[in-house]
């Protein structure tokens, strides 16, 4: 039988040499060892206790939240030249409140022939869905103010939204939408709501004839 030979004790104790492959994945090992991170806690965990404010720097930190809030600036028509509505025109259309045609019934003012006097020019009345059904809400006592809505040289306009039946809010909404109309009223709230709608003219009741108010100066020369 052949037999392996001894080898020497030298040889037995040298160990041959890793390869460079190995030692790549040693080194690599260790460099991923050494740079492990513990991890922390983010500052905007909502574990973390934040400390209460400083009672005097309250009104400063309110302000800031409001100057921080997003806000809905409505868009300005481009009809409007600064206050001056430029699309306003003859034939005008007048918007018609339940109480401006009980109020002219009462002075005896014809609404056709008052307005073309107060504007000296063409004018379409309108009355909207919403006055018509105050007007039949208030009964046999305003049936000559129903009637007169009735006629068919007044313009019948539908609700902005469908279920509005207060007529203010009705009027509101359609004029801040179209810039094309004028508004005959004698309520005080309604008149002080207008107002801060630029470039829509009032008309109103004073001394037994009508009055426009905000109308520009040019559009009657």
């Amino acid at each position: 039988l052949h037999t392996a030979r001894a080898l020497p004790l030298s040889r037995r104790l040298h160990k041959p040499p890793a390869s460079r492959a190995a030692m790549g994945k040693q080194k690599k090992g260790k460099t991923k060892a050494f740079a492990a991170v513990k991890r922390m806690i983010s500052p905007k965990d909502a574990r973390i206790k934040k400390p209460a404010p400083n009672p005097n720097q309250l009104p400063k930190l309110e302000r800031q939240r409001k100057d921080a809030e997003v806000r809905n600036v409505a868009q300005t028509p481009a009809s409007l030249f600064f206050s001056h509505n430029m699309s306003l025109g003859p034939p005008y259309h007048v918007l018609i409140d339940t109480n401006f045609i009980n109020f002219s019934i009462q002075n005896k003012l014809d609404i056709m022939k008052s307005l073309m006097d107060c504007l000296y020019a063409k004018v379409v009345p309108c009355v909207t869905e919403a006055v018509m059904a105050e007007l039949e809400k208030l009964g046999p006592k305003y049936r000559v103010a129903l009637r007169l809505a009735k006629d068919p040289r007044f313009e019948r306009l539908p609700a902005m939204r469908q279920g509005n039946e207060y007529a203010d809010d009705d009027l509101v909404e359609r004029v801040t939408a179209h810039r094309i109309y004028i508004v005959a009223t004698c309520d005080r709230d309604l008149k002080r709501r207008l107002r801060k709608i630029p470039g829509v003219p009032l008309i109103s009741i004073k001394e037994r004839k009508y009055q426009v108010e905000r109308m520009p100066e040019g559009q009657f020369g």
